[in-house]
């Protein structure tokens, strides 16, 4: 945990530490847009629950600053701030009974970016990764089929404490990567697809010895589309 977290750490503050060491090419570009996308997202249980992948949508804004051309890759800090709806879907097989959870969150990724490509025209591949913070700011229960007393005592190791249990910590933090494929235009922006992992090191229930859970993370893959057009382009 502590070789990760110093990695992190080194790409964010890698980018302005090359602009003033001048090793490579400096840049100083700005671009703002917006992106949207699909989440699949499960909460990882301990004790666990049976669930398959719950999809839902996400999407905000961008801002990316591009610090310099390091040799053939291009160096960035890129910051999102995110609406994303995640939650969990339990598969229920010993009942009718179905039940899934909605968790409204608020993302914002902060995260060191390497590109390899064409700079102004044409493809280029690139790389993310960084922390992410979060915060829930709302969550609701649907239910279905009897949940009757007899259903419930027929749970897989007896786990029904996450029923009508509100979210103990709202804020959500964690390490999120990913790749992409960015298109870049003269006139027209950038155009990017992208697909992440998202990693919660944080739990939503608390995690004592006394409570139910003692792990409850999110985990979420992301695809994503993303435009943004240039507010400040250095000139070559």
């Amino acid at each position: 945990m502590k070789r990760r977290t110093a990695f992190i750490l080194s790409c964010l503050l890698g980018c302005p530490a090359m602009l003033q060491a001048q090793v490579g090419d400096a840049r100083r570009d700005l671009a703002i847009g917006f992106n949207a996308g699909a989440t699949l997202n499960t909460v990882s249980f301990t004790p666990s629950i049976k669930q398959t992948m719950k999809p839902e949508f996400t999407g905000g804004i961008t801002l990316r600053y591009t610090c310099e051309k390091y040799f053939k890759s291009l160096c960035a800090i890129q910051m999102e701030v995110n609406y994303a709806n995640l939650g969990w879907e339990e598969v229920i097989e010993t009942s009718s009974d179905t039940y899934s959870r909605d968790m409204h969150y608020i993302q914002v990724p902060i995260l060191a970016r390497m590109g390899w490509g064409y700079e102004e025209k044409g493809a280029m591949f690139y790389v993310v990764a960084g922390p992410q913070l979060g915060y829930c700011i709302a969550d609701k229960e649907h239910r279905g089929g009897a949940f009757s007393e007899e259903t419930l005592n027929k749970r897989p190791n007896k786990v029904t404490q996450q029923y009508g249990k509100a979210i103990d910590r709202p804020f959500d933090y964690g390490i999120t990567a990913g790749l992409g494929l960015e298109v870049n235009t003269r006139k027209a922006g950038h155009f990017m697809l992208e697909g992440r992992y998202y990693f919660a090191l944080s739990d939503i229930y608390n995690n004592g010895k006394r409570d139910p859970f003692s792990r409850s993370a999110n985990g979420t893959i992301v695809a994503k589309i993303t435009y943004l057009f240039d507010i400040l382009k250095t000139k070559k």
